[in-house]
């Protein structure tokens, strides 16, 4: 059994906490989900003896971050690659997402596993003098390197859009173009305002139901080139509202980290695939999940999924763009990586008592792969606030 915890909690108390030990998932080997795809956005590690600025030339752990991407394709999930997970635009900058990008795709080919990458214009700073033909141009950048690549595209939202379109029409121009070009249909990525605050009245409204039109008519003008689209709102009713009005042949690959469980579960009249950051964090519970889905075992995919949903909501809470924190440090509790650093910093973006409330719903969940490591990785970092274990 493992030992008790001193954590901290509600008002500054100290409390002892008991873990539980090891139940680990029962995931099939070799099997692939026959009903849902699901991908993983995935994040880096960083090198954390890099003697460089972290804040502003953070530097990555290549052979550990490859060693995670083939975790999530051991257990079945396919890989969004250099998405807001791995700190693209907050950290992560496209000169090294192109080199994250080449890397997973070549890995990505070795085992059979399935990935999609990020293409943006984050090498395009949002400015006065930013122009439409600008925007373009960097998409359209983006996406060639991509597909030269031999990777699938995530067309993701664009902050140098945001800042210069003046309506509708110029994201309906914008879109046109770039999906006109590709070469193969791509997942298109509406990530809303609470994951970064730069892409707030993306499509050319802040009502969300307004926007939802907008972009309802590029699909449907570019059918032919939208494998689908993930919409990551956090509002249910708004996913399941333009799910049932895509194309029959456009997918939704939910977003939602608070409501994921049922969009996947779906409806009588349909259902979301998936493309989650929260997958990165619960990844063995994800597979276990699908696979019970594909068996119609309803009950076990319920009961698996539901308990995850606390920890998730906790590590999206607001500031949801510091989600990323939380699904590092359940990577550093579960052994995936030797540290808990990030680049730009990252770590520091969560409060102690937010760390260790993380720590105790994971353990609920089921999701602390060696509960007496991970008891050990958070003494450690309860000793860096302070916090000293009794003797």
């Amino acid at each position: 059994m493992v030992g008790k915890l001193i954590l901290p909690g509600e008002g500054r108390k100290l409390y002892t906490y008991q873990p539980r030990d090891a139940a680990p998932f029962d995931i099939p080997k070799g099997k692939t989900f026959q009903n849902r795809t699901a991908f993983s956005a995935a994040h880096v590690v960083a090198d954390p003896l890099a003697d460089t600025d972290p804040l502003t030339d953070g530097q990555i752990d290549w052979d550990t971050t490859m060693a995670y991407r083939h975790h999530l394709w051991s257990l079945g999930l396919s890989v969004a690659e250099a998405m807001d997970t791995a700190q693209r635009g907050m950290g992560l900058n496209w000169d090294r997402a192109k080199e994250l990008i080449s890397r997973s795709v070549k890995e990505a080919k070795a085992v059979g596993g399935r990935i999609a990458s990020g293409v943006g214009t984050d090498h395009l700073a949002p400015g006065p003098e930013v122009t439409l033909e600008d925007v373009e141009a960097a998409y359209e950048e983006q996406c060639s390197f991509v597909e030269g690549e031999g990777s699938q595209v995530i067309l993701m939202a664009s902050r140098a859009l945001a800042a210069c379109a003046k309506g509708p029409e110029d994201y309906a121009r914008v879109y046109n173009k770039i999906l006109s070009n590709v070469s193969e249909p791509v997942i298109l990525h509406w990530l809303g305002d609470m994951f970064d605050p730069a892409l707030e009245g993306y499509w050319g409204h802040t009502d969300i139901d307004a926007a939802m039109e907008v972009c309802l008519g590029i699909i449907r003008d570019n059918e032919d080139k939208v494998d689908g689209i993930k919409i990551s709102l956090l509002d249910a009713g708004k996913e399941i509202k333009m799910r049932r009005l895509l194309p029959d042949s456009v997918r939704m690959y939910t977003g939602d980290d608070f409501n994921y469980p049922e969009l996947i579960k779906g409806d009588e009249q349909g259902y979301s695939h998936a493309l989650l950051g929260i997958f990165d964090a619960i990844a063995p519970a994800a597979a276990a999940a699908l696979h019970a889905l594909d068996e119609g075992d309803i009950s076990t995919y319920d009961s698996i999924l539901d308990k995850t949903v606390p920890l998730s909501r906790h590590i999206f809470q607001k500031p949801t763009f510091s989600y990323k924190t939380g699904v590092v440090f359940m990577a550093y509790l579960n052994g995936h990586q030797s540290h808990f650093r990030m680049i730009g910093g990252t770590e520091s973006a969560r409060s102690i008592t937010h760390l260790a409330d993380l720590f105790v719903m994971a353990d609920q969940a089921g999701l602390l792969e060696k509960p007496e490591l991970a008891a050990e990785r958070m003494k450690l970092v309860l000793a860096q606030a302070g916090i000293q274990q009794g003797v």
